[in-house]
């Protein structure tokens, strides 16, 4: 990433747990880049997060944010005014959750009550995080920007089950932003990327069974241990050069999602 392309941003990151996450390496880059960055973090993994914000380049705060919470939500907006100005660049939405039946296999068997949980985490909360700093993003000088990460919501993969259908909701919840917020000059994207071998992966039942065929189906190969290609596009359309781009989802996998099944020949 160009040093200075992010120069006077101020940027929330969402979603660090540590070094591994990929929002992790998008707070360091971002930072490499110039721009001001917080973190958030909640409940118990929050020492993790804050542990990782000492490791960045230059360490920073976290905010404590349950996206779930309309009160956290309004504490973070209220946060930004104070130390900010009530001016905000850019949002990276990297949150998602599903209760554990609502994964590895059991679609059939999953109850109403998880689905939900797994949309109001992982789909919801990109509305409800982006309407609580819109006034803030919308003071942006290039015009605000919300990322959202993503893993391709088109295809039904194995083990990902309702997650699978979150991701989908979640990429219609970001176009819908893009229709509503984009009056006010913000912008709604998402990154889509292959599997990475992250703190959030590895509690998936059966991650290995996508992620290990996936580097034989990519074009272009995968490598699951390095998240930096990803960080890289979430930073691209965190700035200036993706000011025209909104309702977009930009594919960050090697190449798999134009290329059929993956490891199919």
């Amino acid at each position: 990433m160009p040093s200075g392309l992010l120069a006077g941003h101020r940027l929330l990151i969402t979603g660090v747990i540590t070094r591994d996450s990929i929002a992790w390496h998008v707070a360091a880059r971002a930072q490499e880049a110039g721009a001001e960055v917080l973190l958030t973090g909640f409940g118990r993994p929050r020492r993790l997060t804050e542990r990782a914000a000492k490791q960045l380049p230059t360490p920073v705060d976290v905010l404590e944010l349950d996206v779930n919470k309309p009160e956290d939500l309004a504490a973070v907006a209220a946060e930004i005014d104070a130390r900010w100005d009530g001016r905000l660049d850019g949002v990276l939405h990297a949150i998602a959750f599903a209760p554990e039946d609502a994964l590895g296999g059991s679609f059939l068997e999953t109850p109403a009550e998880s689905a939900k949980t797994a949309f109001e985490t992982s789909a919801f909360s990109l509305k409800a995080l982006a309407a609580a700093l819109l006034p803030a993003l919308s003071k942006a000088e290039h015009g605000g920007s919300v990322v959202g990460l993503d893993f391709d919501g088109q295809v039904a993969w194995p083990i990902y089950d309702w997650m699978g259908v979150a991701k989908a909701a979640l990429e219609a919840t970001s176009r819908y932003l893009a229709r509503y917020a984009g009056p006010q000059g913000v912008r709604s994207n998402l990154v889509s990327a292959g599997p990475l071998e992250t703190i959030a992966a590895r509690g998936i039942p059966g991650f290995n069974t996508l992620a290990d065929g996936w580097n034989a189906g990519a074009p272009l190969g995968w490598d699951t241990s390095d998240p930096t290609p990803t960080a890289d596009a979430i930073l691209f359309l965190l700035s200036p050069l993706s000011r025209a781009i909104t309702g977009e989802v930009i594919h960050v996998d090697g190449g798999v999602h134009s290329a059929g099944p993956v490891g199919a020949g």
